[in-house]
């Protein structure tokens, strides 16, 4: 059986919970087995349900109080229970930051082999070989896990959703936690609000230096409004407090996968291309035609930002328009 731990925010699952279900659905149609998704926290009814169109069989629902808010141990304890009673022998989790907080937990949990940065389906032909990125994105390792029991961290926008057009049974599971599973607990959450998070964002658009200032941010903010797209920075933009440290991407940031990501004035140091050289297609603009980014990009445009950027903001307002 596959288990997918369904990861929810205020009570709705985020884009990469649906790609989980939907690549887990897979593995268990080809195997001829069930697809049982786990919600930990407070979900409606309806929402649960509605992951039987992605390809749930079952979902088993966690709602204690104590798990409303986002605890790795305590979350981790409930999900290997709900997975040994289960009887799972695929662990499927999104490779998000709670999706990493847990997955390490419940493999010890379970005493499972794992693989973290999944970015294909298993291949059983030969044992159960999985295909993930290395090296920051720059080469990939074909990994055979050989325990009765595997956890798999696939990476967010590298799987399609699908639909399958099932109904799901909801059912309950009480874990039977207690106050020695919470060794740690938030103190404050505080979430960026109104803007597309750049962990879900398909569209990406980013600038550097290259602006010259906080003041010219304007138009990157304009442009991604009407394409609706998420707005991101290199680091040194962040350093000087031109931007907030939630939009850097790169190395020591946030690591991305859109399927567009726009680099606007950005030279494209090795460390920030370690964070977005997964995106499905990158446009470099510059006015540097000596710019590393240019040997990255799927597309380059060598010119100045500030003449250039008007000219894309205007034909992108056009195609909204006539669309």
């Amino acid at each position: 059986m596959i288990l997918v731990y369904a990861e929810s925010i205020d009570g709705n699952f985020k884009k990469s919970t649906l790609e989980a279900v939907s690549y887990a659905a897979g593995i268990a149609q080809s195997n001829g087995t069930q697809c049982v998704v786990v919600s930990i926290g407070h979900v409606d009814d309806a929402k649960l349900a509605e992951l039987g169109n992605y390809g749930a069989d079952k979902v088993v629902a966690v709602n204690s109080s104590k798990l409303a808010v986002f605890n790795a141990e305590a979350y981790a304890k409930a999900f290997a229970s709900v997975a040994a009673a289960e009887g799972a022998t695929v662990v499927v989790v999104s490779n998000t930051y709670s999706g990493k907080a847990i997955a390490g937990r419940v493999a010890a949990k379970l005493k499972a082999g794992i693989a973290s940065g999944v970015i294909s389906v298993p291949n059983t032909s030969n044992g159960f070989v999985v295909r993930k990125s290395v090296f920051s994105g720059k080469a990939f390792a074909d990994v055979n896990l050989t325990t009765a029991i595997k956890v798999l961290a696939i990476t967010p926008n590298t799987f399609d959703t699908h639909t399958f057009g099932k109904t799901a049974n909801l059912t309950t599971a009480d874990c039977g936690l207690s106050d020695a599973d919470f060794i740690s607990s938030s103190v404050e959450i505080s979430r960026v609000t109104g803007k597309i998070p750049l962990t879900e964002a398909e569209l990406v658009v980013s600038a550097g230096r290259g602006m010259k200032g906080p003041e010219h941010w304007g138009i990157i903010e304009e442009l991604a409004q009407v394409l609706g797209a998420a707005t991101a920075c290199s680091k040194p933009v962040s350093d000087m407090h031109w931007r907030p440290h939630s939009e850097h991407v790169g190395q020591t940031g946030i690591t991305i996968k859109p399927n567009l990501y726009i680099a606007i004035g950005i030279s494209g140091a090795i460390q920030h291309l370690a964070g977005v050289s997964s995106s499905k297609v990158i446009v470099a603009i510059n006015k540097d035609p000596e710019a590393p980014f240019f040997k990255a990009a799927d597309y380059g445009i060598v010119a100045d930002a500030f003449d250039v950027l008007p000219r894309i903001l205007d034909a992108a307002k056009k195609l909204k328009a006539a669309n």
